[in-house]
Order: C-alpha cells, then structure tokens, then sequence
C-alpha cells in the first residue's frame, strides 16, 4: 500500500489536487483510498440529539450508523494515522492535510513563501494555484493537476513508496489458500479466536495457536 500526503495552505487547492489524482488513479484502475485531516477542534459528523449522539451520551465506547448505502465507525477519540491506515487495505491511499505522517508529500501553494514553510526532504512535487505560473522550484517539478494529471501521477508512481506493515498476528487459510486480510478483520478475528481461547485448560501466552474447521 502506497501513501502519500498533499498539503498546504487552506484554499491552496489541496481538494482539487486529489480529486484530479484520484480520478487518473483509478483511470489507471488502482484502487484509491483517502483521508482527510479537519483542522477544527469543535469538529463532529455526530450532532447532538441524534440517536448515534445519545448512544454516545450513554456510554457507548464505538458507536456504528449503518444506512442502506453508507456505514459509519464513529470512534469517540482521535486515532494516530498508523491506526487509521490499519483499515485500508488499497494500491493507494492519499491524506490531505496531514503532515505529521512520515510520508512522501506534495505541496500545494499560492506562492513561493508558502512552499518554503512547508518544503522538507519529503516533498517530490508542487501543484495547487501556483502551478499556474511556475513550472519548477528549487529543482522541484510543479505541475498543475487540473492540466496535466497524467504527468503528476507518473510522478507518483515513480516516487510514492510502499508503507511497511506491522507482521499480521493472524494467518487465515480457506482449502489450503491463503486469505487476505485487512488489519481491521484480522484484529477482530484475533480477539475473537483468543478471547476463547484463553478460557481453555493448557492455554500459555505467547504460544501458537491453530484452530481447523473441517
């Protein structure tokens, strides 16, 4: 899974950057996940009075709103973004407005000074409004997203690295095939097995555990 960060000031054309991103990602038929970082501390899709609010207000630690087409996982706390990565489980995932995550970044600008506060050994493009008027910057290429997003994801292909996963706990095979997991499921498929488990006689932490259904 490869993730990167477009970051910027706000109305530097960070959102439009990553739609234009994704829609020649997934032209390249990669699969596309996003996040995007709020920078408002009253910020809440739950409102109270709603349902998922007083399930909240009760004492639900994870309060789930499942709709015909949407479900949303309303966790009451602000989760790290390796935490957040444990869901996704796509070719590539772009974070907007991040940058406390150790990834390659493209910064989006109105001027030069606004990359300057930004620029880090991380940075391999620049694109948003300034894009418009500069085609390089300090040996960086600026490319304008809207125009040439061809040329960006290239870009991207070429720079964006794979992030490194922590070792799955959990090892699932179907007929002797291996089954692929996100970490989500392979967390609750953890819990589950050992929550069980370490009720039984002969049961030693640490030790490998092998469940068959026949």
């Amino acid at each position: 899974m490869k993730v990167f960060s477009v970051v910027g000031i706000t109305e530097s054309g960070k959102t439009t950057t990553i739609e234009n991103i994704i829609k020649e990602l997934r032209k390249r038929k990669y699969s596309v996940g996003s996040v995007k970082e709020i920078h408002f501390e009253q910020f809440a899709i739950d409102t109270e009075g709603s349902n998922t609010y007083r399930h909240k207000e009760a004492g639900s630690q994870l309060v789930t709103a499942r709709g015909y087409y949407e479900t949303d996982i309303l966790f009451q706390e602000r989760l790290s973004m390796d935490e957040i990565l444990k869901f996704y489980n796509h070719d590539f995932v772009i974070l907007e407005g991040v940058t406390d995550a150790n990834v390659p970044k493209i910064i989006t600008a109105h001027n030069e000074k606004e990359i300057l506060e930004r620029l880090d050994d991380m940075v391999f493009a620049i694109s948003g409004k300034l894009s418009n008027t500069l085609e390089e910057f300090e040996g960086l290429p600026v490319i304008n997203a809207m125009d040439n997003a061809e040329r960006l994801v290239d870009l991207i292909e070429e720079k964006v690295f794979d992030k490194l996963s922590v070792k799955s706990k959990v090892k699932l095979q179907i007929d002797g095939k291996d089954i692929d997991m996100v970490p989500f499921v392979q967390n609750i498929l953890f819990n589950a097995v050992l929550g069980v488990v370490k009720e039984l006689e002969g049961y030693e932490k640490g030790k490998e555990i092998v469940v068959r259904i026949l």
